[in-house]
């Protein structure tokens, strides 16, 4: 099928890459990443920590498994966009019940197929990450540069995708009861405590301490989520109050703000880090993980000093710090995402520390 180039992406420097249109036909103004996964585009536009964001993939095909009810990683995905080179409107999978142009039609979401994504990917990794507009190729680049000067993108991120009260997730025979912090939880988490006998227990990111501790839940539990993490001082707040009292597991963003929650600082990366093929090593063993993860921001590492966190991973990529802890509060967090789906699955073991962490404090109350 001959697709029309009907559409365009439009960088702050004046440049544009042209494509074919599909999705949802609206103009949009995202800041604009890149992604390196394979596969889990699916989970990929239905993660929050994307939300608001232009994502480029780099895999030259995408769309050609379709998309599967089982596999949400959100019940109302809020990606801003996606850039792919080539999209494959009929699917081969038995599993698959609509198509990504579906789907994404159904949230409004726009996307775009055609471009060089080669080239953009590159521009991206040289100049760093940037407000980009995804608009009709007949848009005037002065109107688009315009456009892209006048548009100021959100912070508010965290507020538009936690849930506004509190949600359960149950499985037989538990064994332990999790406080979860929504600030733009993944699914397959809730689902990955679910299986080691975890109730779980979603809550709202401004939720207080003393409503969680009147819980007596037995480990709390800090989500993903998008934007900045000095944005959300409520959870910042929150581990202050809490640690010493609970184990508390954080991932990504939860991650962010454990660190400044002890005192450390974080900053943005220049094109972050997403995608399924990241080298973390964890210093306690040497052992090396390929992980996946999706943000923008890091622990600066020289923050830490005097703070109590130890470092127990780093990226081999940049040397960014991977995870933290601290045994005398039975905290401890890792930046990338354990529990990714379709993978890798190197890194499972952090809910099972948890778990024990969680056991022990049984033993020992």
């Amino acid at each position: 099928m001959i697709r029309k180039y009907d559409g365009k992406i439009v960088l702050p420097d004046g440049s544009e890459y042209p494509g074919c249109r599909f999705g949802a036909r609206e103009d949009r103004v995202c800041e604009l990443v890149f992604n390196t996964s394979m596969v889990g585009y699916q989970e990929i536009v239905s993660d929050p920590s994307y939300t608001g964001q232009l994502v480029v993939m780099t895999y030259p095909i995408i769309g050609n498994y379709g998309v599967t009810d089982e596999d949400y990683e959100t019940k109302i995905p809020t990606i801003g966009g996606l850039v792919v080179r080539e999209y494959n409107d009929i699917p081969s999978n038995f599993r698959y019940t609509k198509t990504l142009s579906e789907i994404l039609e159904d949230y409004n979401i726009p996307a775009i197929e055609g471009v060089d994504t080669r080239k953009l990917t590159r521009a991206i990794r040289d100049e760093g990450s940037c407000k980009a507009l995804l608009t009709s190729r007949d848009v005037p680049v002065e109107e688009a540069l315009e456009r892209l000067r006048d548009t100021q993108l959100r912070r508010d991120q965290v507020p538009q995708v936690s849930c506004k009260k509190r949600w359960y997730a149950r499985t037989s025979n538990h064994r332990h009861t999790v406080v979860a912090v929504d600030c733009g939880i993944k699914l397959n988490i809730v689902r990955s405590l679910n299986q080691r006998g975890c109730n779980v227990t979603v809550v709202p990111y401004d939720t207080s301490a003393q409503v969680i501790e009147d819980m007596e839940p037995d480990g709390v539990f800090l989500s993903n989520g998008p934007g900045d993490p000095e944005d959300v001082a409520p959870v910042i707040e929150l581990v202050r109050r809490l640690r010493g009292k609970f184990p508390i597991f954080g991932i990504c963003l939860g991650h962010q703000m454990i660190a400044l929650a002890y005192g450390g600082q974080t900053y943005k990366l220049k094109f972050g880090h997403r995608g399924g093929n990241h080298p973390v090593k964890n210093l306690a063993t040497g052992r090396l993980e390929i992980t996946s993860q999706n943000h923008s921001y890091a622990v600066d590492a020289r923050s830490l000093a005097g703070t109590g966190l130890e470092v127990t991973h780093v990226n081999l990529l940049d040397n960014t710090v991977e995870g933290l802890r601290c045994p005398a509060d039975r905290v401890f967090s890792v930046q990338y995402h354990p529990e990714s789906a379709p993978g890798p699955q190197d890194s499972g073991y952090l809910f099972d520390q948890f778990i024990a962490m969680m056991e022990e404090g049984k033993r020992h109350a």
